[in-house]
This record gives structure tokens, C-alpha cells and sequence, in this order.
């Protein structure tokens, strides 16, 4: 399996962590697992990608975390989106979505 592509555009893995966890706290295992399972195993965000992200997601006050159990009882980090992480993920999926628009109209028309 392929990790994340190198080339991925800048921002979109946090884009895209702030979105699997709008849903609800989450901890790193489950966000990558969670990735790659909606990404048809496209995704696959390894240990030394998806903890830096979600560390500088944490300095920006995107998201909040604490220590709980997790599902096999072993303790974990989740992580929670903060009313500044919906906001700032909202405006990331706008201007993504504008991207995503413009190379779609240059690749039809080139």
C-alpha cells in the first residue's frame, strides 16, 4: 500500500484530520484508520505524517486533546475539532474546493 502521496497539496492532511474528527474525539490509530478506510485505502497516513499534523493542529487551537481509554483499555490521546478548527476547516474546504474547480477547468481545456 501507498502512503501519502509526497505531492499531496500543502494543508490538505490537516484539512482532512479536521475533517474525520468533526465527527466526534478521535484518537491517532482511529484518524488513520478512519482515513484510510473513506479513502478506499488511497490514504494511508503513517505515525511519522499524522502526529506532526496533528501537533501543529494543536498550536494553532484547531483542535483540543486529552487522555482517555481507548477501546482495548490502553490509554490514548483523543482529539476534538474546537469552534476555531470548524471555522478554519470551512474556509480550507472553500478554497480547496476553489482549486480543485480551477485545475479541473485547465485540465478540460488545455
Amino acid at each position: 500500500m501507498k502512503a501519502v502521496p509526497p505531492d499531496l497539496l500543502p494543508g490538505t492532511l490537516d484539512m482532512i484530520i479536521l475533517r474525520v474528527i468533526a465527527g466526534g474525539a478521535m484518537h491517532g490509530y482511529g484518524i488513520a484508520q478512519r482515513l484510510r478506510e473513506l479513502s478506499d485505502d488511497v490514504l494511508v497516513v503513517g505515525e511519522g505524517s499524522l502526529y506532526p499534523a496533528l501537533q501543529r493542529l494543536l498550536l494553532n487551537e484547531y483542535v483540543r486533546a486529552e487522555w482517555a481509554p481507548s477501546e482495548n483499555n490502553r490509554r490514548a490521546r483523543y482529539y476534538t475539532l474546537t469552534p476555531a478548527g470548524r471555522r478554519h476547516l470551512q474556509a480550507e474546504r472553500t478554497e480547496f474546493t476553489r482549486l480543485i474547480g480551477a485545475i479541473q477547468r485547465v485540465l478540460e481545456t488545455a
